[in-house]
């Protein structure tokens, strides 16, 4: 994948833009490789948990490579120019963003759509297309992230949020020195890796449901989600382990 690393660390899958002299741009090879890298992950059955970032210490990704676009006068994006997941692209085990620097339009596309965000104290957030005459369609769960008038201001002005803001209005859940940003990341992930697999998916998809469905059918769907969790082996094997005071060994059925 060029442009981009993969690879997993004791069930954490860490998918690396490596273009740090570019800020970690959104070039096509750059593209074709995070799509390439989902796809692994997806059906990588060692890998629990993806962790998005970028190489270096200046930026997560920087959005678009502006130069790559106006070579090819780009208009509208298709709707594969980049993946954004349960959109475009079907991720069901959970992601992490850990950024490591700023996190620009697409680059702030990218880390909205993680399950999770981890920052580094000198981490900064924009939808900084306005500044350049680009769309942000993207931006449409924004207000279910973060307050709307939040969401507001970030697409009608541009600027960024630093990590310690983004923190506060819920767009991040950890702010971490750029010294442990991997560390603290990698064990975010492990943690998650640990649970039952059933259950973390039924998780997943769960918390996502009171952005798509009113209350009372949100609460009908996550009876059907959990309804194979509760039969399965795994939700024996939880409090068998528990009663035998012995970790568990999860088979994900």
């Amino acid at each position: 994948m060029t442009g981009v690393r993969y690879e997993v660390i004791r069930g954490v899958a860490w998918l690396t833009i490596d273009r740090p002299d570019a800020r970690n741009a959104l070039s096509k090879d750059v593209r074709d490789g995070l799509f390439d890298g989902v796809h692994r992950f997806n059906a990588d059955a060692e890998a629990k948990v993806l962790v998005l970032t970028g190489a270096g210490d200046k930026a997560f990704c920087a959005g678009g490579d502006l130069k790559e676009m106006s070579q090819s006068a780009l208009t509208v994006p298709p709707p594969d120019f980049l993946p954004q997941f349960g959109r475009n692209v079907d991720v069901a085990k959970p992601t992490i963003a850990a950024v490591n620097g700023v996190a620009f339009a697409g680059g702030f596309l990218l880390a909205q759509q993680c399950d999770l965000v981890v920052a580094a104290e000198h981490a900064r957030f924009a939808i900084s297309e306005v500044k350049v005459g680009r769309g942000a369609p993207w931006a449409a769960p924004l207000s279910w992230l973060v307050p709307p008038r939040i969401a507001m201001e970030l697409l009608l002005t541009g600027d960024p949020l630093d990590a310690a803001r983004a923190h506060d209005v819920g767009l991040v859940n950890h702010v971490v020195p750029a010294a442990d940003l991997h560390e603290h990341t990698q064990a975010l992930g492990e943690r998650i890796a640990g649970n039952a697999p059933l259950s973390v998916l039924a998780g997943k998809r769960t918390a996502y449901l009171s952005a798509t469905h009113p209350r009372e059918e949100a609460y009908a769907r996550a009876e059907e989600i959990w309804e194979p969790v509760y039969l399965s082996a795994d939700a024996q094997e939880g409090p068998a382990a528990f009663a035998a005071k012995r970790t568990p060994v999860w088979q994900g059925r």
